[in-house]
């Protein structure tokens, strides 16, 4: 699983995991998932520090959705329209 995990301690781990219900599974992944969510928000955020709230949540539905199905969401926002909306 891990590259730098020494393999009894992967082991152990793996067998921890198996061990937790599939309700605390669901829970710990939702967390991830909010968590990169985040993450990903303050990177756009850092790369984009001028942009509005909308381009940004436009972006994030890019990178989560691709530009094809964000643009069937949010419409059809170009570059020039961001740099208009600021």
């Amino acid at each position: 699983m891990l590259s730098d995990t020494h393999p009894q301690i992967e082991a152990m781990h793996l067998a921890m995991l198996r061990q937790v219900p599939p309700w605390r599974k669901a829970d710990m992944l939702g967390q991830m998932y909010q968590t990169a969510k985040q993450l990903t928000q303050i990177g756009l955020r850092h790369r984009y520090p001028d942009a509005s709230d909308s381009e940004l949540r436009y972006r994030l539905a890019v990178i989560y959705h691709g530009p094809e199905l964000a643009k069937r969401i949010w419409g059809t926002l170009t570059e020039a329209e961001f740099a208009d909306a600021n």
